[in-house]
């Protein structure tokens, strides 16, 4: 029965039914070959076979966990780094003594399920080498049953044939995206170096933006599915059309589109790294080979422009040393920007604390250069809660204590969670927080040389974008000079800070050659 199980078992959470395991394997009639072997060998192959299925199965589990997160299944090449992430969820959501009980029983789990699946193989190949006739039959019995089952596509629901090869269909896709793990290096060392701005004089390029603030933030979890959503977009859509309503009375103009993002339900990382560097990074390997080049990023274009770069990052806790590759002159971190109030969940700090000491930091400073800031804003993180209640009186924030009573009476992840059906409209509020400090931000400080442009980093996880949700998210270009709008009327975008569902959609990393075409001299002389 253990081993039938191992053979039958699905990766996703969907198949995990009885009617999924009424299924015959074929993998059953080859084991059972494959073990009529000498004693000595037959021990040799069973626990070969017995460590590899139960691989097998563990690797299922961890599917059925990032098809639930990241709607996609585990790399077994590149993922491994992102458990540190699911560990500071964990901590973040439930404490951690949860996340070490987690940790200890996940270890348990992966003994047993090796042990349990080699002990099932040493023990169908002894009763094999016992029974060498009644084994061949039976092998024979289940190879014409998975052939007649299969030829005549047999299946209780109409969805799942009666007829399996689910483990070796799997080994081998799973062997193959290995495979391709490893040569995607040298792949993505050719995309490095095909660069059209590379060798671009500074003094040519973002010529449109000179004397401009250039602000790039991104919104946290903030994905298409928060402005179209059935059950979102009644809560975040009139946000988006009062934050227009409310930035064109202050005098700013706005235009909105959608940006593919190369993950999705976390791994913020990956879409600011290809967001900057105009490449498609979507996993831990391109990002690290990334990094260790000299690829022109956005932010080192207008360091090279003369212009002072500065990296805002509220959810850092620790030294950034990639912050050397985009070129930044300073970083602004959870370590070093005054925050003394308490932590909301896993947001150091809420959105409008760090929005208002930007000003402290940087843009309200006298005599400065013009600034390039990116700026990514945490409050809407998962697991969404507690979330911090926006202050209409921005001098209230002072160092961030008053926002101790609202962590403390606020909603606990933990109760959250336990009522899944809550999460989402939890989710849809954070957006509705971190939009609105955003927005509100702009027209109670920015200035005529303000230019911000701020998108999603990626979709939320499942359980609040829905099932088969794309990749996409929304992305806006805010600013008091109609002339600089002028510039990017070839992107089609919609007005205001709600893109429609006919606008164009682009792949994340074809923004910045898009961006340094729109506002570079060509633009100007087309």
């Amino acid at each position: 029965m253990i081993l039938f199980v191992a053979l039958i078992f699905p990766n996703v959470v969907s198949r995990l039914t009885p009617i999924g395991f009424l299924r015959i394997p074929v993998e059953g009639a080859f084991l059972i070959a494959l073990l009529l072997v000498p004693a000595r060998a037959r021990r040799i192959a069973g626990i070969a076979v017995g460590v590899l299925l139960g691989w097998l199965v563990i690797e299922k589990c961890l599917d059925m966990g990032f098809f639930s997160e990241l709607n996609r299944p585990f790399d077994p090449v590149l993922d491994w780094v992102l458990f540190d992430d699911a560990y500071s969820f964990v901590v973040d959501s439930y404490g951690k003594a949860a996340a070490l009980g987690a940790v200890a029983a996940i270890l348990l789990l992966v003994a047993a399920v090796m042990s349990l699946t080699t002990w099932s193989v040493l023990r169908i190949g002894r009763l094999v080498g016992a029974h060498h006739r009644r084994s061949l039959v039976a092998a024979g019995a289940i190879a014409v049953a998975w052939a007649a089952t299969f030829a005549f596509g047999a299946s209780f629901t109409g969805a799942v044939p009666i007829a399996a090869r689910s483990s070796a269909t799997y080994a081998w896709d799973r062997a193959h995206q290995a495979k391709a793990g490893f040569a995607d290096a040298s792949n993505f060392a050719k995309e490095v170096k095909n660069d059209p701005y590379a060798t671009v004089p500074s003094d040519q390029m973002l010529t449109a933006l000179k004397g401009k603030d250039v602000i790039f933030t991104f919104i946290e979890s903030y994905g298409r599915s928060a402005v179209e959503h059935p059950a979102l977009a009644p809560l975040v859509d009139p946000v988006l059309d009062a934050g227009t309503a409310q930035l064109t009375a202050a005098g700013f103009s706005s235009e909105s589109g959608w940006l593919t993002s190369p993950t999705f339900g976390g791994g913020s990382w990956l879409a600011h790294s290809t967001f900057e560097s105009g490449l498609w990074i979507n996993n831990e390997q391109r990002y690290r080979n990334l990094v260790s080049t000299n690829r022109l990023t956005l932010t080192r274009s207008f360091k090279n422009a003369g212009y002072r770069t500065v990296s805002v990052m509220p959810g850092a806790t620790r030294a950034w040393p990639e912050g050397k590759f985009y070129g930044y002159d300073a970083v602004w971190d959870s370590r070093n920007l005054g925050y003394q109030g308490p932590k909301f969940s896993w947001a150091p700090m809420p959105d409008q604390y760090t929005l208002k000491q930007l000003n402290t930091i940087e843009y309200q400073k006298a005599s400065r250069t013009p600034l390039m800031v990116e700026m990514p804003l945490v409050s809407s993180h998962t697991p969404w809660a507690p979330i911090p209640s926006y202050l209409d009186n921005w001098d209230q924030i002072g160092d961030g204590s008053i926002y101790a009573s609202m962590a403390a009476d606020g909603k606990k992840p933990k109760a959250l969670w336990a009522n899944p059906r809550d999460v989402r409209p939890e989710y849809g509020k954070s957006i509705v927080y971190s939009v609105t400090s955003l927005v509100n931000w702009v027209t109670k400080y920015g200035d005529d040389n303000l230019v911000l442009v701020f998108l999603g980093d990626h979709q939320p996880s499942p359980i609040a974008s829905g099932a088969g949700a794309s990749h996409d998210v929304p992305i806006s270009i805010v600013t008091k000079d109609k002339a600089l709008l002028e510039r990017i009327t070839d992107w089609k975008w919609a007005p205001g800070l709600r893109p429609a569902g006919d606008t164009p959609v682009w792949p994340m990393n074809a923004f910045r050659d898009r961006f340094f075409t729109a506002f570079g001299p060509k633009a100007a002389a087309s």
